[in-house]
């Protein structure tokens, strides 16, 4: 019986300035460091949807619910005083 590797933990994007933002998850953070990003400044003026399409041409099957991330972590950018109810991922659905 062949043992499940455990996936390593992400420690970069874990450590990243994006897990600062309210229910960000790893893989997002991840992902936004890949786009060359490392502050949550950088997401300011960005398009969401222009990021979201960029990682799904390296990856055809990105959930959804990444779009959403990506709209709350720029609206997280772009506000001095974000409002707590807009800092939930549902919130920017379609």
């Amino acid at each position: 019986m062949a043992k499940k590797k455990k996936e390593k933990a992400d420690l970069e994007a874990l450590n990243s300035h994006f897990m600062l933002i309210p229910r960000m998850d790893a893989s997002t953070a991840r992902d936004l460091i890949d786009l060359g990003f490392s502050r949550i400044y950088e997401l300011s003026g960005r398009s969401p949807d222009s990021l979201y399409e960029t990682l799904k041409q390296k990856n055809p099957d990105i959930p959804k619910l990444k779009l959403h991330l990506l709209r709350m972590a720029v609206y997280y950018s772009e506000e001095s005083n974000p409002d707590p109810k807009m800092l939930r991922p549902e919130v920017w659905m379609d």
